[in-house]
């Protein structure tokens, strides 16, 4: 347990890298948490947004990696993004915890609220693994236009419990992210997928929160053979396209 910040979180001990990328545009914003923690944001505008999404990004990712992806999602859906780091991460000061990049999160909604000049529950809420959770402690709160959540779990302490069968992890874990606690109050349309080889998140964990979602228009897309950090599927992208395509 003496290592479970490091094991979490492990990217805010790494250097950032690349934080001036050439061949796209992006807003570079800083804004701060209710804690006055000083938080870093790139937001990807496009023009004419049929969606406005906030991206909660994996524990092993900052936003000097993401530049590419989050350029290609708005132009391939037409979507304005805000993606962010967590305190920690990048170019965001402080230390992360669970409740502080899930206070993080709640600002960067705001933020992207106020920029985009919509209501926060207009916005699309989108996470990848760790983010995942994230964003479904942001929709159990106030919900969602939408949500899409990558290769998630029903709580951390059943990750752990996977990985560390002897040790006591139910008991000890301080960072604990309930998800299948606080999906039972997320309503909005679910787009949910994960990968049949995912080595880190097992692929039963999603499946499992998928089917605790109460929402009435959710859809599960199972990736054969895609493990944690290999690409998704066509049907996949296919399923995001008529996803943002149609929501209400």
């Amino acid at each position: 347990m003496w290592f479970e910040t490091a094991l979490i979180f492990p990217t805010w001990q790494i250097p950032p890298g690349e934080w001036n990328p050439a061949g796209f545009s992006f807003e570079d914003i800083f804004f701060r948490a209710e804690d006055g923690t000083r938080l870093n944001g790139w937001y990807f505008e496009h023009p004419e947004p049929r969606a406005h999404v906030l991206y909660c990004h994996g524990n092993g990712e900052d936003l000097s990696h993401m530049g590419e992806y989050m350029d290609e999602l708005r132009e391939k859906y037409r979507v304005s993004i805000f993606a962010f780091d967590y305190r920690g991460y990048g170019k965001s000061e402080g230390r992360p915890c669970e409740a502080g990049i899930i206070a993080d999160a709640w600002a960067a909604r705001a933020q992207l609220a106020e920029r985009a000049r919509v209501r926060p529950e207009q916005i699309v809420l989108w996470g990848r693994s760790i983010g995942g959770a994230v964003a479904v402690a942001l929709g159990a709160e106030i919900e969602a236009r939408g949500m899409i959540l990558e290769r998630t779990f029903t709580s951390l302490v059943d990750v752990a419990a996977r990985h560390f069968r002897w040790l006591p992890v139910r008991r000890l874990l301080r960072n604990r992210f309930d998800s299948l606690t606080r999906i039972g109050n997320c309503h909005a349309p679910l787009l949910q997928s994960h990968g049949t080889a995912d080595e880190i998140v097992p692929f039963a964990l999603g499946k499992t929160l998928f089917e605790a979602a109460p929402s009435t228009d959710k859809q599960f897309i199972a990736m054969p053979g895609v493990t944690h950090n290999s690409p998704s599927t066509k049907e996949y992208y296919d399923a995001l396209h008529r996803f943002l395509e149609h929501l209400p």
